[in-house]
C-alpha cells in the first residue's frame, strides 16, 4: 500500500479548527487506499503554540501522526511590528515576509528536515492551509509530488511576498470552491497549475436528538447557533453586538444564542448567551438540528465544514455577505440567506424565521447533491495516482 502526508500545523480531536477538521476527515477516508500518516506539530492551540501533545508518534483511529515540537513560542509583539513593517512601510520583501512567517509559527523546523529526508518514503504529500509555516517552508521540498489545499480567502497577509513562488509551486492544487479558485487566479495567476474543486464531504451520525441537547445544556425556548472558533477573526465580535443590539428590542422575537467551540476572546455576560465551550461531535449536530439557524459571522472563509453540516441537518444559515464563499453557498442552496450591516442582519434574521423550514429542505437536498465523500474520495484517489 503506498504511504501518503497530510502535512497541517495541528492535529488531533481536541483542536478546534476549520482546516484541522478538514485534514482528519480527509485522513478517515483516505486511510481505506493509502497507509496515511500526519505531520504537525505538538500545539493544540494557536495563540502560543505551546507543545501540548508529548509523543513524537502515536497511531489514532488507524493514521500515524508524526509531531514536531515547536521551537519557538509565538510572539505577537514581534508579529505586530513586523506587519507594521510590511504593511505601512512597503518592506513587502520575500525576507521580510519570510520572517513574519516563522513568528507567525508553528515555528517546526525538525517537521521540514523530516520531510526533506523521508521524501522518498511517500507517494504524495498534502499541505493543507496555504498561510502557515509548515507549508511554506515545507512545499519547496518536495513540489514535485505536492497537492496543495490552500484554503485561501482574502485577508491581509495572503498579500505578503513570502506566498507568491507557494501558489505556483506544487504538482496540484485541490480549491474546496469555485470562488476560491477565482480569488486565487486573479492573485497568482497560477492557472498552469493543474486544478480541481473538490469540497470536503458531510457525514451525519445515525442519530442526532435536538431534546438531547436542550436537556444537556438546559437550553428552553428558541435559540440560534454558532459553531466555531470564538475568535475576533471569525467575527464574533460583530456578533454579539449585533445580537445584543437586536435582543434590546423588546418588540422582537425572544432568542437564545448558544456559542459552541474554544474562546480566544471574552464573551458577553448576558441572560440570552449561552456559552456552552468546546463540546462532542454529537452534541454538535444535536445543537444544530434544534437551532432556528446557524449563524456564521466570518468575513473569510474558503468552505465551511460547520454551514454545510448545518444544511444537511436541514438547519437554515445565516452568514456575512461580504464572504463569497459563504454568500455563495447561500445562492446556490437557497438554504439560507446573507447580510452586510445591522439593518441587512435583523431583515434577513426575520425571515429565516417566519420560514424557516424552506429554507431547510433545499440545504438538504444541496449538501446531498454536491457534497458526498464518495465523489469526493474517489477524485481524490485520482489525483494522487496521477502523482
Amino acid at each position: 500500500m503506498k504511504k501518503i502526508a497530510l502535512v497541517n500545523q495541528r492535529y488531533g480531536k481536541e483542536v478546534n479548527g476549520g482546516s484541522e477538521y478538514y485534514t482528519m476527515l480527509l485522513a478517515q477516508k483516505l486511510k481505506q487506499y493509502y497507509e496515511v500518516e500526519v505531520l504537525t506539530s505538538k500545539a493544540l492551540t494557536y495563540d502560543k503554540w505551546e507543545d501540548y501533545y508529548p509523543a513524537d508518534t502515536e497511531s489514532a483511529d488507524g493514521v500515524t501522526v508524526r509531531r514536531f515540537g515547536v521551537k519557538r513560542k509565538r510572539n505577537r509583539y514581534i508579529q505586530r511590528m513586523l506587519k507594521e513593517l510590511i504593511i505601512r512601510l512597503g518592506l513587502n520583501t520575500e525576507a521580510v515576509t519570510g520572517l513574519w512567517n516563522k513568528v507567525l509559527g508553528p515555528y517546526v523546523p525538525e517537521l521540514v528536515e523530516f520531510i526533506d529526508s523521508y521524501k522518498e518514503d511517500y507517494a504524495a504529500f498534502v499541505f493543507i492551509t496555504y498561510m502557515y509555516y509548515p507549508a511554506v517552508f515545507g512545499m519547496e521540498k518536495v513540489a514535485d509530488k505536492a497537492i496543495f489545499v490552500p484554503t485561501a480567502h482574502d485577508e491581509y497577509n495572503i498579500y505578503f511576498k513570502v506566498y507568491e513562488k507557494l501558489f505556483g509551486m506544487p504538482k496540484k492544487i485541490v480549491y474546496l470552491t469555485e470562488e476560491e479558485r477565482q480569488f486565487v487566479h486573479r492573485q497568482f495567476h497560477n492557472e498552469d497549475v493543474e486544478n480541481r474543486v473538490i469540497g470536503a464531504g458531510v457525514e451525519l451520525p445515525d442519530k442526532v436528538d435536538e431534546f438531547r441537547f436542550r436537556q444537556k445544556y438546559h437550553l428552553d425556548g428558541d435559540y440560534i447557533i454558532y459553531a466555531g472558533r470564538v475568535d475576533e477573526d471569525k467575527g464574533c465580535g460583530e456578533m454579539f453586538e449585533f445580537f445584543r443590539r437586536y435582543g434590546g428590542n423588546k418588540e422582537k422575537r425572544r432568542l437564545t444564542l448558544a456559542v459552541i467551540g474554544k474562546a480566544y476572546m471574552e464573551i458577553p455576560e448576558e441572560d440570552n448567551i449561552r456559552y456552552l465551550g468546546y463540546v462532542t461531535e454529537g452534541d454538535k449536530y444535536d445543537g444544530m438540528k434544534g437551532a432556528k439557524m446557524l449563524w456564521l459571522p466570518s468575513r473569510f472563509e474558503s468552505l465551511s465544514i460547520a454551514v454545510l453540516e448545518a444544511m444537511a441537518l436541514g438547519t437554515p444559515v445565516l452568514v456575512n455577505g461580504t464572504c463569497d464563499v459563504l454568500k455563495g453557498h447561500c445562492v446556490r442552496s437557497g438554504s439560507g440567506l446573507w447580510y452586510d450591516g445591522y439593518s441587512e442582519f435583523e431583515c434577513s434574521l426575520e425571515r429565516i424565521l417566519e420560514a424557516g423550514s424552506e429554507y431547510g429542505e433545499r440545504g438538504k437536498e444541496y449538501v446531498a447533491e454536491k457534497y458526498g465523500w464518495d465523489k469526493i474520495v474517489e477524485e481524490w484517489v485520482e489525483m494522487i495516482e496521477e502523482i
